[in-house]
């Protein structure tokens, strides 16, 4: 049963009081009963177009410095809702937890090669350690805790910020985007994301403290821009755990898009019990649960980062 849908019994979804010791984070516009998330104006998106051909892919990061904000399961369903509008996928496990491996049933300390060895023993290849998954058209480059060591070993190497990026190169034209699942820190793996991507999903909770660290990731992506990827962007601000129920939730996510405007989308990713489920399952949400209400906001998301990839690229 989603959560998003039950009924309201919580204390904090009452309207506050008009005097100044309501406990209100933050000053909003919308009144505090009103859900920001579905009085928000939505923009048109046009369905997804099927594809002549496959190729170059657009590499994505999903990246938040702070835990369990949804980057994984993100990247998990944003690929299957791509791959089941006919784009071919690649998602990259780039966290040594290897939790993105796990969601799609493969067992990491199993495994022959990795991200890991990708990175750090020449002669192989991403086609050497890509994995099937259940999804027609998504694939895998799966990690273990092997990774962790990589972070350490790259220190001494020539351009080690670029190591990925080398890596990944090769299959960019057998693909139509690559996700990459970055670890809950800004350390050099993470960086090596961001060099290798050509932008940014920052899925972010909608709780006050993730919005705090928020300021801390764009001037580290602004930072990459800088130095060592001028063609980085953000693709977009994605809220996720959302509890529309809550004051505290409402008040959050219109501060975030009062901050972020146009970059938040439009979709939001409610509080679910399927997404746990998924976990355990090992395969995405589109497929667990098709017609839940996590799935279709994923497919939902799908349609979004086509038609800003397709606005993109017609102003380039």
């Amino acid at each position: 049963m989603d959560m998003s849908t039950s009924g309201s019994g919580d204390a904090d979804a009452d309207p506050m009081p008009a005097d100044g010791d309501s406990g209100q984070l933050f000053s909003v516009a919308a009144a505090p009963s009103a859900d920001p998330a579905i009085a928000r104006v939505k923009r048109t998106i046009p369905e997804p177009v099927p594809l002549e051909r496959h190729g170059p892919a657009r590499v994505i990061a999903l990246c938040n410095q702070k835990g369990g904000v949804g980057k994984t399961t993100s990247t998990i369903n944003l690929g299957a809702a791509l791959a089941e509008v006919g784009r071919r996928v690649l998602l990259v496990d780039f966290d040594p937890q290897g939790a993105l491996s796990v969601g799609l049933g493969v067992q990491p300390h199993q495994l022959d090669r990795t991200a890991y060895n990708l990175l750090m023993e020449r002669g192989v290849t991403v086609d050497d350690v890509v994995l099937k998954t259940g999804v027609a058209g998504m694939d895998l480059l799966p990690s273990n805790i092997d990774l962790s060591a990589a972070e350490v070993q790259l220190v001494g190497e020539v351009a080690r910020e670029q190591t990925l990026a080398r890596a990944l190169r090769p299959v960019l034209a057998d693909y139509d985007f690559v996700l990459i699942d970055c670890q809950p820190s800004l350390g050099l793996l993470t960086v090596n994301a961001l060099t290798a991507a050509h932008g940014v999903i920052v899925p972010l909770e909608c709780e006050f403290f993730s919005l705090r660290g928020v300021a801390l990731l764009i001037d580290t992506i602004d930072k990459v821009r800088e130095r060592l990827n001028p063609d980085l962007n953000v693709d977009g601000i994605l809220a996720t755990m959302y509890d529309g129920r809550t004051l505290h939730g409402r008040e959050v996510f219109a501060r975030v898009v009062e901050a972020f405007g146009e970059t938040v989308f439009d979709t939001v990713i409610t509080r679910t019990v399927r997404f746990p489920e998924t976990t355990v399952a090992g395969e995405p949400i589109t497929t667990w649960a098709s017609s839940s209400s996590g799935a279709k906001a994923y497919r939902s998301l799908a349609r979004e980062v086509l038609a800003r990839t397709a606005a993109r690229a017609e102003r380039t």
